[in-house]
């Protein structure tokens, strides 16, 4: 029973010692820019491995050198509750989790009636800015328990040491918009050939739409479903309010 106490003491000091670390690296946030993150590593050890080199792109702006079309088409887009949240939509979680359930239960339906044919379901997410921010700068793209818990518990610590217009500057800065091109300032170059802070409001949706999967939309820049969203972010762009 020592011999479990202590090691359950080195667990607990451990996991201390990793969320101090994280705080830390987030506090230190207010004034210095993410260098990268895990999500950045990752993506840039794949395409090195496959391909032998590494195009990237990324210029990181300050916020106010960003369109505010392309920000509220972002909110608009990805999170349209980013103002009255502390991090966690638990509304949105709920659908999200309701959503899931039933299309695991159509696709299990599904295979009684062609277990020949392999079932796959489509999850959908509830995660808000703040999450993905957290999961992008730090963690793997593993869905586990722990994963989600230590995802909530940097979420916290991004809301209670940054600004809500701080949060929404590092994620436009770091998250992808294509293989190997990360930020929207890249993504404006890349794309359109542009500042970020000359993207029209149809320019500024069409780049919201593609952050779900930008690596796929990229391949399929004439996608009906790119145009259709894009015309649907279009007309809540002016509903949102801006950090």
């Amino acid at each position: 029973m020592r011999a479990f106490g202590r090691w359950l003491l080195l667990l607990l000091l451990a996991f201390a010692v990793l969320q101090l670390f994280f705080a830390l690296r987030v506090l230190s946030m207010q004034w210095l820019m993410p260098e990268s993150t895990a999500f950045q590593r990752s993506q840039a050890w794949q395409i090195l491995k496959r391909d032998g080199q590494l195009p990237w792109r990324q210029e990181p702006v300050a916020l106010s050198a960003v369109s505010t079309k392309l920000q509220r088409a972002v909110l608009a887009s990805e999170d349209d509750a980013f103002n009255q949240h502390q991090g966690i939509w638990w509304q949105s979680l709920e659908s999200a989790w309701e959503k899931n359930a039933k299309a695991k239960a159509q696709a299990e339906k599904r295979a009684q009636r062609q277990p020949e044919k392999p079932v796959t379901v489509k999850i959908v997410g509830g995660s808000t800015i703040t999450q993905q921010l957290a999961k992008n700068l730090f963690l793997s793209g593993e869905r586990t328990l722990l994963r989600k818990a230590q995802e909530a518990l940097i979420t916290v610590a991004l809301e209670t040491f940054l600004s809500k217009s701080r949060i929404l500057e590092i994620y436009l800065n770091q998250v992808e918009w294509g293989e190997g091109v990360f930020g929207i300032e890249a993504a404006s170059q890349h794309y359109f050939r542009k500042s970020a802070s000359q993207l029209s409001a149809w320019e500024a949706a069409r780049l919201a739409v593609m952050l779900p999967r930008p690596r796929y939309f990229e391949k399929l820049p004439q996608s009906p479903y790119l145009a259709q969203r894009a015309e649907t972010i279009m007309a809540r762009m002016n509903s949102v309010v801006l950090p």
